[in-house]
């Protein structure tokens, strides 16, 4: 057999051959969708502030001259600050079902990571738990939302057969908005609100302190959720600037207790959809028809990435009430805008208060991503 030869990507001419290694693995899945090559190579770049705070390293596997598959490796020194267990991470895998090319993809990451100390791998990270987690193990039949994988169903036995076993599950929710609530949570809303309890739109003249709130919260309502890793400032910033083309104030809810932000919810345009037929390229018309899906023609869907609820106002008398309302209020304004489903993600498999409230507001269970471990 030929031998497979691991390329270490060093420069933007061998990132850019990494980028593109899934558009070849997927060229004949109709649901598979290409990520912009801008936004890519900016994500996989110091331009990404994970880089500040973590070491990374991306292979591509070459055989015949042909590439045949990719890896990541990272180290987040900020992960190892608030949980010292030694488990470094891998990501950005795709290759060719064939055993022998996953053998030396998850090998080699994982020489890489023991020789620098860490003695558990974990992933698919891209690149971190704030950024894409998990691999598709469930859900291929429709394509992904802004922001998600896409992975073949190859992928999950061919990892599992050279050691990996599953870490944690996390679910993509998917709500039809043009259907009310159910009845039971529909009595729960429209209930006169709390004294001092507030709904609002996010405020884009103030839209830099409304940003460091959505992520002081953020930190906050995950911080004893499994694989919490904090934003940093200078992620804060990052996210404020790449965030802000796609918001609008209409798919943003901050909830308000007496004088006090204690709940937000992110929704976002569905960018999948708008450049599902690009293969990753703007140029030379791809600007173009991007801006006219986006302001002109519409998509119908959209993504919650981020939402979270203040520890303390989560176990208050009106914890259980803000979920259903950032969670409706997002609801009226995506049906307003033309939307006809939302996603909500990740929840994690084993958060059934969330779990609960998606299916109770008639949410559905659709996609379900995998975070596998192995120790070094």
């Amino acid at each position: 057999m030929t031998e497979i030869t691991l390329l270490p990507v060093a420069g933007p001419a061998l990132l850019n051959r990494f980028i593109r290694v899934p558009e070849r693995l997927h060229r004949d899945d109709p649901h598979y969708v290409a990520p912009l090559h801008l936004e890519r190579m900016e994500a996989l770049t110091p331009k990404n502030p994970f880089f500040g705070h973590a070491e990374v390293q991306f292979w591509i596997a070459c055989r015949n001259g042909r590439d045949v598959g990719r890896i990541s490796a990272q180290i987040d020194r900020q992960a190892l600050a608030v949980r010292p267990d030694g488990t470094g991470l891998f990501g950005m895998i795709a290759a060719e079902d064939d055993p022998a090319v996953f053998r030396a993809l998850v090998e080699t990451a994982a020489d890489w990571l023991r020789q620098r100390g860490m003695t558990r791998m974990q992933g698919p990270f891209n690149l971190n738990v704030n950024e894409e987690m998990g691999l598709l193990v469930d859900g291929f039949d429709t394509p992904p939302m802004l922001l998600m994988g896409h992975d073949r169903p190859y992928v999950g036995p061919r990892l599992e057969a050279l050691g990996l076993a599953k870490a944690k599950d996390v679910y993509a929710y998917l709500y039809d908005v043009t259907v009310d609530l159910p009845a039971s949570a529909r009595r729960l809303i429209d209930r006169p609100l709390p004294e001092g309890l507030v709904v609002r739109r996010l405020d884009l003249k103030r839209y830099h302190d409304e940003v460091r709130t959505i992520t002081e919260i953020f930190n906050d309502a995950w911080a004893e959720n499994w694989g919490f890793v904090p934003l940093t400032e200078i992620e804060t910033d990052h996210l404020a600037k790449s965030l802000k083309p796609l918001l609008d104030p209409r798919l943003v809810s901050i909830v308000e207790f007496k004088g006090q932000a204690v709940g937000f919810l992110v929704c976002l345009p569905n960018l999948n959809e708008a450049i599902r037929d690009l293969g990753g390229r703007l140029l030379p018309f791809g600007w173009a028809r991007l801006l006219w899906r986006l302001k002109v023609a519409g998509v119908k869907t959209a993504r919650v990435p981020l939402m979270g609820i203040r520890r303390a106002a989560s176990r208050g008398v009106i914890g259980k009430l803000l979920p259903f309302l950032l969670i409706d209020a997002v609801r009226k304004g995506a049906s307003g805008m033309g939307f006809t489903h939302v996603e909500l993600s990740w929840i994690l498999e084993d958060n059934l208060p969330m779990r609960h409230i998606n299916e109770s507001l008639g949410g559905m269970a659709y996609k379900t991503y995998r975070i596998y471990e192995r120790a070094l």
